[in-house]
This record gives structure tokens, sequence and C-alpha cells, in this order.
């Protein structure tokens, strides 16, 4: 399978996590969205859309790193155990996917994007906005050790890389909440591959753009 990726960003890094989980080998190709390689003929054939991570497996080609997710857990798991089905326990973990996509990651980039990349002053309402939404994150983790359940799933994957990015990238203070470090130090140390993907692009991330706190 070609994967699509770029290494600071965590919807790639979810996706990366999960091969490894799986067992499965990406054929990774680096698309630098600095240097305009996503809006190239060759890749707006693959997908139109310009976005990574984009996977194509034979004649199939899919984007969006949830969907991502979702499809390699139901077409190369050997059960069902990171994406249940059960169709109550697999609507959490779709919630939490989306929670982290349009609530989570969305609101750290809303705040802090324009102080990486284009240099403005951190705007403290937003700040507030992220905050708020660690606080959904932490209540979720105080009703269950894993973020949609009693066992780890691809929720966790992408939960994971949006906070790992939260934490190194921008050096948002984690501190107040208990049940996300007791879920981050556990996965840090459980999950293959966090060190090598996760911390390091997100250090890459960070050291690409202006530091946050310059």
């Amino acid at each position: 399978m070609d994967f699509y990726h770029l290494p600071l960003s965590a919807p790639c890094q979810s996706i990366r996590l999960l091969a490894k989980a799986l067992g499965l080998h990406l054929n990774l190709k680096e698309v630098d969205l600095l240097k305009g390689e996503h809006l190239k003929p060759e890749f707006l054939k693959i997908n139109p859309q310009h976005t990574v991570p984009t996977l194509v497996d034979n004649d199939f080609v899919l984007w969006e790193s949830r969907a991502i997710l979702t499809y390699l857990c139901e077409k190369y798991g050997k059960n069902d155990g990171l994406y249940p089905k059960d169709p109550k326990k697999r609507a959490v973990v779709n919630q939490r996917l989306y929670f982290d996509m349009g609530t989570l990651y969305q609101r750290f980039s809303q705040a802090f994007y324009p102080v990486m990349m284009e240099g403005k002053e951190l705007n403290p309402e937003l700040v507030v906005k992220l905050d708020e939404a660690l606080e959904f994150l932490e209540s979720f983790l105080d009703k269950t050790p894993f973020a949609a359940g009693d066992k780890l799933t691809v929720a966790d994957f992408s939960l994971l890389t949006s906070i790992t990015t939260i934490d190194v990238t921008a050096g948002h203070d984690l501190s107040k909440y208990a049940n996300i470090q007791r879920w981050y130090s556990q996965l840090k140390e459980s999950v293959a591959g966090h060190q090598e993907i996760c911390v390091e692009g997100a250090i890459q991330f960070r050291d690409t753009f202006n530091p946050i706190n310059k």
C-alpha cells in the first residue's frame, strides 16, 4: 500500500501507528505541502482534494485519516478489537473520532496555527476553547480507561497523536487533566511507534514553524 503523508501531521501519524498495530507495511511517500507537492498534477490525479494522508490500496484510493483508520481495521484487522462490530461500541468509537476531528484538533489548530504559521499573538479566547475540548476528553476518560471504552481502539490512536501534538508541538499545559495524564502516560509506553512517529513528528512540526513560546 502506498501511503502519502507528512511526518509532522498528527492525522498522518495515526495511520502509521495503526499500521504497526496491525502488522501492515506502508510504502511511505512523503508529500511536502510547504513546497506545494500536493498540488502537482501526479498527486491531483490520485487525490483531487490534494490532502494528506492519502492511502492507495491497489486500485482503491482513500483520504481523511479517520476514514482510513476504520477502513484498515475492517479490511485487515484479525479481529474487531480495535474497531468493534457491536453497533453501540462502534458508535462510541466513531463519536470519539469525530470529536477529535471536529472539536479537539480543530480547536488546537484554530488557537495555535496562526501563532506558528503567521507569527500572530496567541488568542486567549481560543485557548479557552481548546481547554474546554480537553475538559470534554477528560470527562470521557473519567468513565473508562480508554477513549471509547475498556479497551484500546482506533479512537485512541487518533486522539493520542492530537494530544502529543498539543503537548510537544504547542507545549500546552496538560497537568491539570489527571485522566488525560493517566491515559497519555499509559499509551506513550504501550503503543508501538509513539516515540519515533508521534514525538519526533511533533518536534519536527514545532521546529518547522515559529516557536510557540518565542
